[in-house]
């Protein structure tokens, strides 16, 4: 069935003609999923660079998120003269940019000029690395990604003058599912829904949660490659739209100490010749799945200490890991309990297994990937997963922690004999001075908690 919102070349040509569609974002992702790119003249877009691309920075495979050029890394530095990049568009997902004036979208693979290759580092490439290797088994995967954010009554500018304190939620009282203050946000959350449709990226449905002004919104499931585009899009699509009506929202995993954090919940399972993979006989607990399914739940589980900082990218991620959270704290999977980092759902053909230890804050193409590369291990392998557990896995002391902090995550990467296995040395140098230039520009930051604790009383 046609995707409604997404264009054939053919049809933005006619789109151009009409005048219909002006403008064509052209972007791709940097380390932490934000867009990156160029605006085209749609005309030019149609007769040029749909087929040539375009160039950027390769700086941009390097920088923090204050766009700071750093130091230390192979890939691109001042030595080597920060040249370019080759954006290509992947035409098949150009799309209508419903949210914005007559303007349409496409996202590129990041090329190397020189071997004309993709860019081993670059997220998307990463991802594709790993559907490669799930296809050279025989299977093809689908996800779906769970995003939570927070929705403020304060607009982007006001809440960057004011240090982000005293932020205004839209609500005054928890709302999960609850339908009245959830109605009182509709003129954001419909528009949503609406534009995200029109643009190619088919909604579910949308729920208030459990904080103050924390929303989801979810998205239809697809093939992985297709929904860490659709995850991405959706991103970009809410934060303009908040920006445009005076509002503004947040992904952080943990935006308030006093608040719940925002999820990422991941939905996966694995496909092959037309059926569902993890469908089967065998008893495992009060599932019945195939071997494939209990080996790659067993692997998803065993490696999440080796890749946890493909879930978990930031600093402010480790804090939404609290006890009796409805984060998970422990590494244990369960049949339908929100208590664990790994929920198994659904039955027969809807069988598929969700990791609740992303947050909203993770790239969805290194998390989709970690999360395959896991799980075809575990297959490869024939990896165990632990028994089943019932009950709270909150209070189960004696179960394994997810990491706790960026700096033990990263360590964990930076030594994992199976990361650079799966994803090569390049990647894993890359992403842990990646991730340990953002753990040191934390320690350095002073903070508000510093100056309330300390300034008169030590």
């Amino acid at each position: 069935m046609e995707t409604r919102g997404m264009l054939s070349l053919e049809q933005l040509r006619e789109l151009v003609v009409e005048g219909a569609i002006e403008t064509v974002i052209v972007g791709f992702t940097d380390h932490y999923g934000r867009f990156g790119g160029k605006r085209f003249d749609a005309e030019m877009f149609v007769e040029q660079t749909w087929l040539e691309g375009t160039h950027a920075c390769d700086y941009l495979v390097t920088t923090d998120i204050e766009m700071e050029p750093l130091p230390g890394y192979e890939f691109a530095s001042w030595e080597l003269g920060y040249g370019d990049v080759h954006l290509v568009p992947d035409i098949s997902t150009l799309r209508v940019a419903s949210w914005l004036d007559r303007t349409a979208m496409v996202i590129c693979d990041v090329i190397d000029d020189k071997t004309h290759s993709l860019v081993p580092i670059a997220p998307r490439s990463i991802l594709h690395r790993q559907i490669e290797a799930l296809a050279g088994n025989g299977y093809e995967s689908r996800a779906a990604s769970e995003l939570e954010y927070y929705l403020f009554e304060t607009g982007y500018r006001q809440a960057w003058e004011a240090g982000y304190r005293q932020m205004v939620p839209v609500g005054w009282y928890l709302e999960d599912y609850q339908l009245m203050q959830g109605a009182r946000t509709e003129g954001f959350t419909a528009a949503a829904r609406r534009h995200l449709k029109n643009s190619g990226v088919p909604v579910e449905g949308s729920k208030g949660e459990w904080g103050l002004g924390q929303h989801e919104l979810n998205i239809r499931y697809a093939g992985t490659l297709t929904m860490a585009d659709r995850h991405v899009v959706y991103k970009q699509c809410l934060r303009e739209l908040a920006d445009s009506m005076g509002l503004s929202l947040t992904f952080m995993a943990k935006f308030d100490s006093g608040q719940a954090g925002s999820s990422c919940h991941l939905h996966l399972s694995l496909w092959r010749d037309g059926g569902n993979a993890f469908d089967g006989e065998e008893r495992i607990g009060p599932v019945s799945g195939s071997e494939v399914f209990r080996h790659f739940l067993g692997g998803w589980l065993a490696h999440v200490p080796e890749v946890m900082p493909f879930y978990a990218p930031t600093v402010n991620s480790y804090k939404r890991y609290i006890d009796n959270s409805w984060a998970p704290t422990r590494l244990a999977w369960s049949y339908d309990n929100r208590t664990g980092g790994f929920r198994v759902v659904g039955r027969g053909s809807s069988l598929r297994i969700e990791c609740r230890i992303p947050g909203a804050d993770c790239n969805p193409y290194l998390a989709l990937a970690a999360s395959l590369a896991s799980g075809l291990d575990g297959i490869i392998n024939r990896i165990e997963p632990p028994p089943i557990f019932a009950g709270d896995i909150y209070a189960a002391r004696n179960l394994p922690r997810v990491p706790a902090t960026l700096a033990e995550a990263t360590k964990n990467f930076e030594s994992s004999e199976f990361a650079r296995r799966v994803f090569g040395d390049d990647v894993v140098e890359h992403y842990s001075h990646f991730f340990h230039t953002e753990q040191e520009a934390y320690n350095r930051a002073v903070t508000d908690w510093e100056r309330r604790r300390y300034f008169e009383r030590i």
